[in-house]
């Protein structure tokens, strides 16, 4: 395995590439780019890189499914650090444009719900086509295929071109969430303030179903800050979950929920504990009364006297 090669979603001047630019360990490693979500873990999984950088989350469209039903299936991965990145779109376009002459557009499809106010104010008649990533885009536009691409403003530079409008979004502050994924470790030490994810299938469906997942958190106290369901491919009806839960795994009320998890699901795939993206410990709320590792502890010495009669 190549310890100092990580992937991301390319090619150069994707969002993804700054975001992985944020890391410290940035600096020291080769940064591959790659055509595709899936491609970058890969790479991950046949041992060309340590590590891959891929978004999972919009604050606007809510999770990247290429990446959720990738982690999902083949070989499992972990999930390591996040990246919470504020997004703001440029109209790149070739030098001299102007925007009367912009008659197609293009981008990531994750990149439409977030400017299609704008779009409709200012080219309500311009064709959107969508591009494998924002930065393709650009490059599409370079070659001639598309008058303008929705991407990052530093992407203008790497492709030639011009950012003909800034700073667009139709939704104030928003934001995407990328994951540095690896293969499966031991997870790092709890910092206090963590995050847990997971995806849970679901066994037989019947009413109430969803709820008896829900309800292993619930009464643990563990808080949920996604879920998501994705189509297994097995036939309308069968999903399975993608789940972030508050938390470290080393914590007893998130192992405890897991381990029901466990007892209940046909599957469940753990994708890592790490530390959440500009969360201080002091600022992640106490457990609710009850749920907290002491009590666990004090419940289960509770248990222990009863059973040999010294309750």
């Amino acid at each position: 395995m190549s310890a100092t090669r990580y992937t991301y979603l390319g090619p150069e001047g994707t969002f993804t590439e700054a975001a992985l630019r944020t890391l410290p360990e940035a600096a020291t490693r080769e940064l591959i780019p790659m055509v595709s979500v899936p491609a970058a873990l890969d790479a991950v999984r046949n041992g060309d890189a340590a590590a891959a950088l891929v978004p999972i989350e919009n604050s606007v469209e809510g999770g990247v499914t290429a990446t959720l039903d990738e982690l999902a299936s083949g070989a499992p991965l972990m999930i390591y650090r996040e990246v919470v990145l504020p997004i703001a779109f440029a109209l790149l376009v070739r030098p001299g444009t102007e925007l009367s002459a912009v008659k197609t557009v293009t981008g990531h499809p994750v990149a439409q719900p977030q400017v299609r106010k704008w779009l409709r104010a200012n080219l309500p008649d311009a064709l959107w086509e969508s591009a494998a990533s924002n930065a393709d885009g650009a490059r599409l536009v370079q070659e001639g295929k598309y008058d303008a691409a929705f991407a990052g403003e530093f992407a203008a530079a790497t492709y030639g071109l011009e950012p003909l409008v800034t700073d667009i979004h139709d939704a104030q502050n928003a934001e995407t969430r990328f994951v540095l994924v690896g293969r499966p470790a031991r997870p790092a030490s709890p910092t206090g303030a963590d995050k847990t994810s997971v995806v849970i299938w679901m066994g037989e469906d019947h009413p109430g179903a969803l709820l008896q997942l829900l309800q292993e958190f619930t009464v643990r106290g563990v808080n949920l800050m996604l879920i998501q369901s994705r189509p297994t491919g097995a036939g309308i009806g069968n999903y399975c979950f993608a789940v972030d839960a508050e938390g470290h795994i080393s914590d007893r009320r998130v192992g405890e929920a897991l381990m029901g998890l466990k007892r209940i699901c046909p599957k469940v795939r753990f994708l890592g504990s790490y530390p959440r993206a500009g969360v201080a410990v002091e600022d992640v709320p106490e457990p609710r009364p009850g749920t907290s590792d002491g009590d666990f502890t004090d419940a289960s010495d509770w248990l222990a006297r009863s059973q040999d009669g010294r309750a």
